[in-house]
């Protein structure tokens, strides 16, 4: 067991007493136990990690133990996509064990609770079955062969085994208590008769256990001592606990307990569901990259290190809450920063002629390839006096505050010179099909000269013409325009599909890229996290947006939603925080937080900021510049009260916006710069 410091949670203190009360730890196992009949998604993710976090921390085996009691919906291939899922996260299990292995073992088991009067073969339909349930204020009523005789029961179990019987005819239940206030307490059911081919034991069966009466049992076999499961399982336990009494004899008695699972924002966790999604043809398939599977997130370019970081950052709670997937984003755009090559790609051309560039030179320009990473070294990009440059990057006429090219002004080409733009050409319409600049021959980066070494504010990427590649460009969004979209009784989960979650656009990469690998990840500089899809081939390259370099999704609800989940409850005495009022205080710690807690609140900040008036703002567009908390969540708020009602800047707001680009703080001039560029500032 390792000596590690840090605060525990609540799981690992029941460990730590159980090793108090004497259990050795030698004697912990734990396990994952996936049913094989889909994908692993984000949400998997947290038991993942909480099991074989364990091992790590304990030095304790894992099991990798799969749920397979119902043909009718596993299949080989979500074992594989399991297997394969795990490992690439980066966990190790001991054991690969599956519940179909105990299919005869639980067999003999129910055999010997029929002899002892402990369970029955109950030969009514479901839905008579599930009348006399009862409810949570009622009793149950006893099904009429409950009280069948040991040797009936035995010979019709035998039968439901032999396959003499058609689907639903018969089903064995646990004889426990029809007048229990848990409801799973009332002869649960134990057996069904499934006559299709399992997966791994063909058609040596036709009767299937319960996953209630294989869970416990499961645990029991493979000696776990602590069975760890979402929060719905809670109800199950004592059930858990009663089966378990029933075959208990000298092994490691498991323990279940339960934690909250993890809940995406903008997401759907239910395998079902995404399972439609693949039938319908909504998305390509379980690793579409917007799906939050985790083969999914492997194609979009995630990656291992931000998958856990996000599992730990997340924690281990005991309640149900929802995390906000921008922090999912978080983790992965700060684990890109470190390990990601940047590369220069353009996905909007407009062609730049450099004129006073030699005609048919060209030069080989060194490349940093990750300024956060020493070891990463440097490559060669051609350079030419023709470019491709991002057709946003330049403006005929622009203000003071536009820092990339016009008329007139200089800037500088990344890792190449400082250029100058002087003229355009136009098509019949009126749009600019060439951008002409002359160059300062003596301004190369890294050249050490005084031209080199000119402060000129904006720097723009580019790629030659006559060797850039091009490629398919693939940027993904959220899946979902609804925060949470299987939530609305009165709507499909369909009918939040953002129809913007997938554009294909033809752009141009550098030339480094044709000897990429399959889903390796780069930064387009100033663009985002790209990785090549699984699609690409030789001839014709295919990259997927992972992220962002920053946080551009703004969480919108709609105004009179927010109105009502503000509204007061009748009893509720505490006053409601007025939505400005709300920003205000946001803006008091914005800058005194870790990166992953400033995101949540600037998602708070966005959300109040629906209810909040340009009028209400404008006096914050004078706080002091010591408070800049302050004038960042103003900054936030604008933006969203400028996109919701459909308004431009007015003088002030210009003013307050182009104050802030010269600050010295950077959050500040980062939310500026965004609302700078919205409103071409």
């Amino acid at each position: 067991m390792t000596e590690e410091k840090k605060s525990l949670n609540f799981i690992e203190h029941i460990i730590e007493e159980d090793l108090k009360e004497g259990m050795s730890s030698d004697s912990l196992r734990f396990r994952f136990p996936p049913e094989p009949n889909g994908y692993l998604h984000i949400g998997h993710t947290k038991a993942i990690g909480i099991s074989f976090g364990l091992g790590l921390r304990y030095n304790a085996p894992v099991n990798l133990r799969f749920d397979d009691t119902n043909p009718a919906k596993e299949e080989q291939e979500y074992v594989d996509a399991i297997k394969e899922d795990i490992a690439w996260l980066g966990y190790q299990w001991d054991k690969e064990c599956y519940s179909s292995d105990y299919f005869q073992q639980l067999y003999d088991w129910t055999v010997l609770l029929i002899k002892e009067g402990k369970a029955y073969v109950d030969s009514q339909s479901a839905e008579a079955i599930a009348e006399q349930k009862g409810t949570t204020t009622e009793p149950g009523t006893d099904s009429p062969f409950r009280d069948r005789s040991v040797e009936e029961n035995l010979s019709l179990f035998q039968k439901m085994k032999d396959g003499e019987f058609d689907e639903g005819a018969h089903v064995v239940r646990a004889k426990i208590d029809m007048a229990d206030p848990n409801m799973l307490m009332r002869d649960p059911l134990m057996y069904r008769i499934l006559k299709k081919t399992h997966h791994r034991t063909g058609d040596d069966w036709c009767i299937y256990p319960m996953y209630d009466w294989t869970h416990g049992e499961s645990d029991y076999i493979e000696n776990i001592s602590h069975s760890l499961c979402s929060l719905e399982f809670k109800p199950h336990r004592k059930l858990y606990d009663w089966f378990l009494d029933q075959i208990y004899s000298s092994n490691i008695r498991p323990k279940q307990r339960e934690f909250a699972r993890l809940n995406l924002s903008y997401t759907i966790m239910s395998k079902r569901k995404l399972l439609r999604l693949v039938q319908e043809g909504i998305v390509s398939g379980w690793d579409d990259p917007r799906m939050p599977t985790i083969s999914g997130l492997r194609r979009r370019g995630y990656t291992p290190n931000s998958i856990r970081k996000f599992v730990d950052t997340v924690g281990v709670a005991k309640r149900e809450n929802v995390i906000d997937v921008s922090l999912l984003e978080f983790c992965v755009r700060e684990d890109l920063n470190k390990t990601a090559s940047r590369v220069m790609a353009v996905l909007d051309p407009v062609k730049l002629v450099i004129t006073n560039y030699p005609k048919d030179q060209e030069e080989w320009l060194t490349a940093e390839n990750n300024p956060e990473d020493e070891t990463a070294g440097s490559r060669q990009v051609p350079f030419s006096g023709e470019l491709y440059i991002e057709r946003e990057d330049f403006k005929e006429e622009a203000g003071r505050k536009f820092f990339r090219l016009t008329l007139g002004k200089e800037v500088r080409l990344k890792n190449a010179y400082i250029i100058k733009g002087e003229g355009v050409v136009k098509d019949e319409n009126g749009k600019i099909t060439e951008i002409h600049c002359t160059y300062d021959p003596k301004s190369k980066s890294g050249s050490g000269t005084e031209e080199s070494k000119r402060n000129v504010k904006g720097t723009l990427h580019w790629v030659t013409v006559k060797h850039a590649i091009p490629a398919e460009i693939r940027i993904y969004d959220r899946l979902f325009n609804h925060e949470a979209p299987d939530s609305d009784k009165d709507k499909d989960f369909v009918e939040f599909i953002n129809s913007d979650s997938l554009k294909i656009i033809t752009g141009y990469v550098e030339p480094s890229l044709k000897t990429g690998k399959l889903l390796e990840q780069f930064q387009f500089q100033r663009l985002g996290y790209f990785n090549m899809d699984s699609d690409s081939t030789a001839e014709n390259l295919v990259f997927n947006k992972t992220v962002g370099l920053r946080d551009t999704w703004a969480k919108v609800k709609p105004v009179q939603e927010q109105h009502k989940s503000q509204k007061p409850q009748q009893n509720n005495k505490q006053a409601v925080i007025p939505a400005i009022e709300e920003v205000k205080r946001a803006g008091k710690k914005y800058t005194n937080l870790p990166d992953e807690k400033r995101i949540v609140l600037k998602n708070k900040i966005q959300e109040a900021a629906n209810n909040v008036t340009i009028e209400e703002l404008e006096p914050l567009y004078g706080t002091a510049v010591k408070k800049v908390g302050t004038r960042i969540a103003t900054m936030i708020a604008l933006g969203i009260v400028l996109k919701n009602n459909k308004l431009k800047p007015n003088q002030e707001a210009k003013d307050f916006i182009n104050k802030a680009l010269e600050d010295k703080n950077e959050l500040l001039q980062l939310e500026a710069k965004e609302l700078a560029s919205t409103y071409s500032l």
